[in-house]
């Protein structure tokens, strides 16, 4: 495990100890705002274009 993963610098609701909430990760295809903070490591997705990647990957066989 990362050791990040429980050192209490942010909780699963986005926010954090010392600031408050974080703001939200911009979505990498849109860039509206995502459910994601933007500490967020990765490709992050809006709900909307994270349905539509799912969409299209699934009928692609």
């Amino acid at each position: 495990m990362a050791a990040d993963y429980c050192d209490g610098t942010s909780h699963a609701d986005g926010t954090s100890p010392d600031t408050g909430p974080e703001p939200f990760a911009e979505c990498v295809l849109c860039r509206k705002p995502t459910e994601y903070p933007e500490s967020c490591k990765g490709a992050t997705l809006c709900p909307v274009c994270e349905w539509q990647e799912a969409q299209r990957t699934a009928c692609s066989g």
